[in-house]
């Protein structure tokens, strides 16, 4: 095999290059993989919706005795 050597001063200019860019500019936007997928941002939407209506209905007793 052939082994590739690369100095330090080459890997640190390498990280100033536009190609080192996170996320690139010239990649298309693909839900899930270059952008955050919008039906995992729905559901958790929908679970803060339900803890904060959970926290707003009153601690009732567990079973309710008839005397």
């Amino acid at each position: 095999g052939t082994r590739i050597i690369c100095d330090r001063k080459f890997l640190l200019e390498c990280k100033n290059s536009p190609a080192a860019r996170t996320p690139p500019c010239c990649l298309p936007q693909t839900p899930g993989v270059t952008s955050p997928a919008q039906s995992s941002l729905v559901k958790l939407e929908e679970l803060k919706e339900r803890n904060e209506s959970e926290e707003a209905v009153p601690d009732q007793d567990q079973f309710e005795m008839d005397i």
